[in-house]
C-alpha cells in the first residue's frame, strides 16, 4: 500500500473551492480532509482534478515540424506527451486525421504509425499522460473510409469526429476567411487557390454524404463516440443527431449551439477562443455561449495550455461562472462525454490524476502533476 497527503491545498470540488488535505492510496483518492493534516505542504495551491483534453492535433506538428521533415513517431509522441502533460492534462484524446487531401503531404500510413506510436509509448511506459485517439475524419475525402479501415479495431480510439472543411459552409461559411487560411498557409496563386476551392466543393459534393453515413454506422457497431464538426445550422445539427452525435464540436453560430442543446449533445468549444476572446475563423465566441449556457466541453485544439489559461480567464468573465464550473468545462464534463466514470473530479474513490496550479499575474502556473497518485511533472 501506498499513500500520499496533499495539505494546505485549495481543492476544487464539484461545487465548491475548500482548504484541506487529500489523502492518495495505490492510486486514488481515499479522502478528503480539514486543515490539520500532515503531508506535503501545496503552500495554499489549487487543487484541481487532471484535465481531459478530448480533441488536440498538436501531435502532428511534433512529427511533421516543417513541410517534408518528418520526426521518429515515438519521439515525436513524448515531446507532445511532455508538453501535454506539463500544461495539466493528464488524460488526452491526440487527434489522427482520417481523410487527406492531396496538399497535405501527409499520407494515410503515416497516420497509422502515430497510432502505433501511441500504443508503444504507452505500453514502454514512456507518457506521463493516459492516451486515446480521436479520429478526425474529413469526409469530404476521397480516401476517408479506406483511411478509416486502418483505425477501425484500434483499442485506443474512442472518439470519431465527421469533418467537412470545404469552402462555403460550416467553419469557412466566409470565402474570404477560407482563402485567408488556406491561399495564406498554402502559398497558392490566385488561380491555384480557385482550382483547390473548385475540387474540395466538388469532393465534398461527391463523399461526404455517404462517408458520414457509413463511418457514423461502423462507430456504433463498435462503441466509438461521434461527434459533429462545425456545425452551423438547424440542418447541421438534426442530421448529426440522426447519426447518434454525443458531442458537437465547435458550433460555429448560436443557432446550432442552441439547436445542439436541445438535441441533447455536449457542446464543445476551442480554449483558444476563450483565451483569445474570439474565433480566429470570425465565428461564434466561446465566452458568449458560456453567457448563454451553451457551453458544456473545453478543449486546447491547437495550443495544449490554452486549456489551463481559459479555466481562470473564464471565472469571472461570463455571468454565473465560478472557478468550480469552469473547472468542470476541462475535467468532469469531458470525462462524461468520453463515458469515463473513474476520472474528472476530486472525489473518494476516483483516479488521484491532481494539478497543483498557482494563478500568477493573469497567467496560471502548473507546480506539480500528479497521474494515479505518482508525480509525472
Amino acid at each position: 500500500m501506498t499513500e500520499l497527503i496533499l495539505t494546505n491545498a485549495r481543492i476544487v470540488l464539484a461545487d465548491e473551492v475548500i482548504l484541506g488535505s487529500v489523502l492518495i492510496r495505490d492510486g486514488a483518492i481515499a479522502e478528503i480532509g480539514g486543515r490539520g493534516a500532515l503531508g506535503e505542504d501545496v503552500d495554499g495551491d489549487f487543487l484541481l482534478p487532471g484535465l481531459i483534453e478530448l480533441h488536440t492535433d498538436h501531435l502532428e506538428s511534433h512529427y511533421a515540424p516543417r513541410p517534408g521533415v518528418r520526426w521518429n513517431p515515438i519521439a515525436a509522441v513524448q515531446a507532445h506527451d511532455a508538453q501535454v502533460a506539463a500544461s495539466g492534462i493528464t488524460t488526452v484524446f491526440d487527434a489522427l486525421r482520417i481523410g487527406l487531401d492531396d496538399d497535405s503531404g501527409m499520407l494515410a500510413e503515416e497516420m497509422r504509425a502515430l497510432g502505433g506510436a501511441i500504443h508503444a509509448a504507452a505500453d514502454g511506459g514512456r507518457l506521463r499522460a493516459d492516451h486515446f485517439i480521436h479520429l478526425r475524419c474529413e469526409v469530404s475525402s476521397p480516401d476517408c473510409l479506406e483511411s478509416f479501415v486502418y483505425f477501425e479495431n484500434d483499442s485506443r480510439v474512442r472518439l470519431a469526429s465527421l469533418m467537412d472543411h470545404a469552402p462555403g459552409q460550416r467553419q469557412f461559411a466566409s470565402l474570404a476567411a477560407y482563402k485567408g487560411y488556406y491561399q495564406g498557409k498554402r502559398r497558392m496563386s490566385d488561380d491555384a487557390f480557385a482550382a483547390f476551392c473548385e475540387r474540395r466543393m466538388r469532393d465534398s459534393a461527391t463523399y461526404a454524404a455517404s462517408h458520414r453515413a457509413a463511418i457514423s454506422a461502423r462507430c456504433a457497431e463498435r462503441g466509438i463516440a461521434i461527434a459533429s464538426h462545425d456545425d452551423a445550422t438547424v440542418e447541421h445539427v438534426a442530421e448529426a443527431s440522426a447519426r447518434g452525435v454525443r458531442v458537437a464540436e465547435f458550433p460555429t453560430t448560436l443557432e446550432a449551439a442552441r439547436a445542439s442543446r436541445e438535441a441533447g449533445m455536449a457542446i464543445l468549444m476551442g480554449a483558444p477562443n476563450v483565451v483569445r476572446g474570439g474565433s480566429h475563423s470570425g465565428n461564434v465566441s466561446a465566452r458568449d455561449l458560456a453567457g448563454e449556457g451553451l457551453l458544456d466541453i473545453l478543449s486546447s485544439d491547437y495550443v495544449p495550455f490554452s486549456l489551463m489559461q481559459a479555466v481562470f480567464a473564464l471565472e469571472g468573465a461570463a455571468e454565473g461562472i465560478s472557478l468550480p464550473e469552469a473547472v468542470a468545462l476541462v475535467t468532469r464534463r469531458p470525462a462524461r462525454a468520453a463515458r469515463f466514470d473513474d476520472r474528472g473530479e476530486i472525489a473518494p474513490g476516483k483516479r488521484a490524476d491532481l494539478v497543483r496550479v498557482r494563478s500568477q499575474d493573469g497567467v496560471p502556473l502548473v507546480r506539480t502533476v500528479w497521474r494515479e497518485g505518482n508525480r509525472v511533472i
